[in-house]
């Protein structure tokens, strides 16, 4: 890479949050937009994963009878998560501060730091908490799985494994989200009372 283009490239990376031709107080540092975009490849495994059990290809039962709408739940439940997990670009991207163009009535208004911040937060907690308690759960046992046949799923093997892999970068979600807010939410003060474009 030319050093123009790096400068280029540094500079762009750099003012993302500037919604105008003045330039940030505080812009976005480097490691808040690796960890924005870290978020949904943590939870892009787990739905593929579960892409890959409607389909049949992920080592459990394939005779497994399913209901049409349990097959379209779990395809829906990847979607959805995916989709929630890139919300988190929102604390890196202009579009988090600042309602884009395209939105009738509200374009251009400045979202207030706590309309962003306490949803990452409580959304870092729930996630954290949700996580903790599915591995504790599949370590001790807490709750028996709920399924038609009453039969546990695989503990050993091959299926299991990739389920624990698949899953695994889940429990990253949480934390990486609670440092994400908590960044946006001191860049977002500083620029406000340093008089810079928030």
């Amino acid at each position: 890479m030319t050093t123009r283009a790096r400068t280029a490239a540094t500079a762009a990376e750099m003012s993302v949050g500037a919604s105008s031709g003045r330039k940030p107080v505080e812009p976005v540092p480097r490691w808040a937009v690796r960890v924005a975009h870290a978020i949904p490849l943590c939870v892009l495994p787990s739905g593929l994963w579960r892409v890959a059990l409607v389909l049949g290809l992920a080592g459990y039962d394939a005779d497994c009878d399913w209901a049409g709408w349990e097959r379209l739940y779990v395809l829906g439940l990847s979607v959805v998560s995916e989709g929630l997990a890139l919300l988190a670009l929102g604390l890196v991207r202009p579009w988090g501060e600042v309602v884009p163009r395209w939105v009738p009535g509200l374009r251009g208004r400045r979202i207030p730091i706590r309309a962003v911040v306490v949803p990452a937060a409580l959304g870092a907690v729930l996630i954290t908490t949700f996580v903790a308690y599915a591995v504790l759960n599949q370590v001790f046992g807490f709750v028996e799985p709920l399924n038609e046949s009453g039969a546990r799923p695989a503990v050993s093997g091959p299926a299991a494994w990739a389920l624990c892999v698949t899953y695994a970068p889940l429990i990253a979600r949480g934390p990486l989200l609670a440092i994400l807010a908590v960044a946006y939410h001191r860049r977002r003060r500083a620029n406000e009372e340093g008089g810079g474009e928030v």
